[in-house]
């Protein structure tokens, strides 16, 4: 088995790699990766065995030596082949991996596996792996998550909300105009959270039109104007509330719900999961417990998103 540094020359063959495996999800795709390449330093690995790639990491490097999987992604750990590499393979790579890392001078890995949800199969071999070569939970954020293979019952509060919001005459479709998306989500986070989104419109709409099947827009129009909107990350098996956007009026009427029930029953009801993200800061050592809350209202339960640090 050999460890080897990523090259563009080898995008083609990573994003095929990708788009077969059991656990690699469209952010992973080099298309999506490196749309903020100036602001991280590529050093992503790939194991190799003969001319096959038996697993690839996605990562960038930091000035202190850290290898991080990803330090611009949700998620990022080893991405795995469809089969025919099981805990004790991953291991073995992991270990080599480790030892090459050392030889260019990392100090440390830190890594951020795939949440199970958003693999085809069984994909946590990697966390096994960490165990025995000794890192440290560093990080455990929670997430609320929809299993839309059991029945979605929406909790008393939210039956009478959607009830209420159905005698308006709102529309809940697609939204095709992402500056108008942007601008609505900016406002919020700036009035309920004091902060600005991570993308910005250029971004998106470059992002969007990269993966038009999986980066979506979708409102609850009233009066023809969107007061509750949701930016949609669809990786096929999970579709991720990536960004939830509302106006004050949006907020009053609760519009958030009938978009939800619609994307929940209809839009995305062939996929496995809805995810509607973590509600932690300081790195899950504070819970927001009334977002918390909402998103469980819509029947969700809970997902946790981890990180790792393996010292080296």
């Amino acid at each position: 088995m050999e460890i080897v540094r990523y090259n563009p020359a080898m995008e083609r063959e990573w994003n095929e790699f990708v788009g077969r495996s059991r656990n690699g999800t469209f952010l992973l795709d080099r298309r999506y990766m490196d749309y903020h390449a100036d602001r991280f330093t590529d050093c992503s690995w790939l194991a190799m065995k003969g001319n096959r790639i038996m697993a690839m990491l996605p990562a960038n490097i930091s000035a202190d030596g850290v290898l991080h999987s990803h330090g611009g992604l949700t998620y990022g750990g080893w991405i795995l082949p469809p089969a025919h590499l099981d805990g004790a393979g991953l291991l073995e790579i992991f270990t080599g991996a480790c030892d090459a890392w050392r030889a260019e001078g990392i100090t440390a890995l830190d890594y951020k596996p795939v949440p199970y949800i958003y693999s085809s199969r069984p994909s946590q071999e990697d966390e096994y792996a960490l165990f025995r070569l000794g890192a440290e939970l560093t990080e455990c954020n929670l997430s609320a998550t929809i299993d839309l293979s059991q029945p979605v019952v929406f909790n008393q509060q939210q039956r009478r909300h959607l009830s209420k919001a159905m005698r308006l005459p709102v529309d809940v479709r697609e939204m095709t105009d992402i500056g108008t998306f942007m601008t609505i989500l900016a406002d919020c986070l700036r009035e309920r959270h004091d902060t600005s989104p991570v993308h910005s419109e250029a971004e998106m709409t470059l992002l969007a039109s990269r993966f038009p099947d999986n980066i979506r827009f979708y409102a609850t129009y009233l009066d023809g104007e969107p007061h509750a909107a949701v930016c949609v990350y669809d990786t096929g098996t999970v579709a991720h509330a990536q960004y939830i956007a509302t106006t004050p009026r949006g907020r009053e009427l609760n519009l958030l719900t009938p978009l939800f029930h619609k994307l929940i029953t209809e839009t995305c009801k062939t996929r496995r999961y809805f995810d509607f993200g973590i509600s932690n800061e300081d790195h899950g050592r504070y819970l927001n417990a009334g977002l918390l809350r909402q998103k469980y209202s819509y029947g969700a339960t809970g997902t946790t998103y981890t990180r790792y640090l393996l010292k080296l």
